[in-house]
């Protein structure tokens, strides 16, 4: 049935033969050139971001760089050296399998259920130290938002620009960006997985998410005691980064910060605080 085989007939019906047989193979070798081409940019994606997350956070002031352990006071003094991913730390597993948490005398009570240090956390979420949220949902996919620590911080976005769909995203590389007041604040993703849906601030969330291999790894993400010490620390560091511009803290009454800090003090350098908090330095 082919040119060159003994009896080949240049026939019509061996000409239709030859015009589908050719159609289906440069259909299959065009699939699979799509899907490698595609295949390599991800690969290429997720090694720039590694290795952007890498310079970043070695780039990080020590104090920025705390193990959650020690915030929990299981380690007087503990600097992380993982990029915040406790998933290969084998100290980190060794603490988990002795369930002996140390905590901090008073980092589990004076909070109501949900509101932390006057911020609405809800302790069915998981965090990330960029404070975005994760909640696993029971089909197996992902919603991720921006923590109310985080909202507060940027207050209402000029612009916000989320992933396609179908977009796979990388531990600690880009998730999404904000743009405020010329800045382009990049928003880390706290978890590996495939963009399946986005939302917005209107929407309570940003991103849904399905897992890339079998099931979403979020051993690295803080929960339960450790959101209050997080947090506490989290201020100290907000404020130092304030009282770096000649500026002290700004709280609302009750203690909590107001809902957007940036409109308080415009003539700062934001970028730079952003920076900071969003471990962007």
């Amino acid at each position: 049935m082919f040119p060159g085989v003994y009896g080949f007939t240049w026939e019509p019906g061996n000409l239709i033969f030859l015009g589908i047989f050719y159609s289906v193979v440069a259909i299959i070798l065009g699939t699979m050139g799509i899907v490698l081409v595609r295949s390599l940019k991800d690969f290429q994606s997720q090694k720039a971001d590694q290795i952007r997350w890498k310079l970043d956070f070695e780039d990080l002031p020590e104090g920025n760089r705390t193990c959650r352990h020690e915030l929990t006071g299981e380690f007087r003094h503990r600097t992380c050296e993982r990029g915040f991913d406790c998933r290969e730390c084998p100290d980190h597993a060794k603490l988990v399998a002795s369930k002996i948490r140390t905590i901090h005398p008073g980092y589990e009570t004076g909070d109501e259920e949900g509101c932390i240090l006057g911020f609405d956390m809800p302790l069915e979420r998981q965090y990330h130290r960029g404070h975005t949220w994760v909640m696993t949902e029971p089909d197996g996919t992902t919603t991720v938002g921006l923590d109310d620590f985080g909202s507060r911080l940027i207050g209402e976005p000029d612009e916000v620009r989320l992933p396609a769909a179908g977009t796979s995203l990388h531990l600690n590389g880009t998730a999404w960006h904000f743009k405020k007041n010329g800045s382009d604040l990049r928003i880390l993703s706290p978890v590996d997985g495939e963009v399946i849906q986005t939302g917005g601030k209107k929407a309570g969330w940003y991103l849904k998410l399905k897992p890339l291999g079998k099931k979403m790894d979020t051993r690295h993400l803080l929960r339960g005691a450790e959101i209050r010490p997080w947090l506490a620390r989290e201020m100290e560091r907000l404020e130092f980064s304030l009282a770096a511009d000649g500026v002290g803290m700004s709280l609302a009454d009750g203690g909590a910060l107001v809902e957007d800090l940036s409109k308080e003090y415009p003539s700062l350098d934001w970028d730079a605080v952003w920076g900071q908090m969003f471990l962007e330095p």
